[in-house]
């Protein structure tokens, strides 16, 4: 079974010009799909931006640490 959902409202004009983005583009099924990715994407951005680093470069830093002998 998927994830539990909860319904969230934007407006008509909105809603439409997204599903006329994705009917010129694809990439995307559904306004839905859509919107969660553009918010998947915002958040990611702003845990980034949070540390400065990427998880991979951060990743790199411990394993340099490590090799060190700081960690």
């Amino acid at each position: 079974m998927g994830e539990e959902t909860v319904s969230i409202e934007i407006s008509r004009e909105l809603y439409e010009k997204v599903k006329k983005y994705i009917e010129e583009n694809g990439g995307f099924s559904s306004v839905r799909e859509f919107v969660e990715f553009v918010i998947n994407e915002v958040l990611s951005t702003e845990e980034e931006a949070s540390t400065g680093y990427t998880k991979e470069e951060e990743e790199k830093v411990k394993e340099r640490l490590r090799s060190l002998g700081y960690l």
